[in-house]
């Protein structure tokens, strides 16, 4: 699906209204939606009873920022709708975004996250990714946690 689908663009004025309660402000980092476009990137939106509740994609990230590496992908704008949290919908969400940037040949997923986002933080840790250092926007903001994890070929 593309990042700009009017059920992407309802699930990312939600994620962004999320942002502000827990932050004060909207991410402001620098997103396209060609960024999400095949071959360098994938969108997903999750659909129960015919309403998106669940988004997320990446983006492929070559440089030129130090951090980071030839054959990454970032995620960008993991949500779940409120009403259907604590259902593991994030946990599929994030196999299939993982899996999708593996088929692509894509080597490490990395992401953004926040000291706010405590579930978000869980998630990360307990589905293998690991911390590393603030990259990109986030590289002085101390609200930040960056992770990775390596995205081995499927045998």
């Amino acid at each position: 699906m593309r990042y700009d689908h009017p059920d992407a663009t309802k699930l990312i004025v939600e994620v962004q209204r999320e942002y502000v309660v827990r932050y004060g402000d909207e991410d402001v980092t620098p997103v396209e939606p060609d960024d999400f476009a095949p071959p360098r990137g994938r969108f997903f939106v999750g659909y129960l009873d015919g309403a998106p509740v669940a988004c997320g994609g990446w983006r492929g990230q070559d440089g030129p920022e130090p951090q980071y590496s030839r054959g990454d992908a970032e995620i960008k704008r993991m949500y779940v709708v409120e009403s259907v949290r604590g259902n593991g919908y994030s946990r599929a969400l994030l196999e299939v975004i993982e899996q999708s940037a593996r088929d692509a040949s894509r080597k490490r997923m990395i992401l953004e996250t926040g000291i706010a986002q405590p579930e978000a933080m869980s998630l990360y840790e307990s589905s293998g990714y690991h911390p590393i250092p603030r990259f990109g926007p986030y590289s002085d903001d101390p609200c930040s946690r960056c992770y990775a994890k390596a995205l081995p070929r499927s045998a």
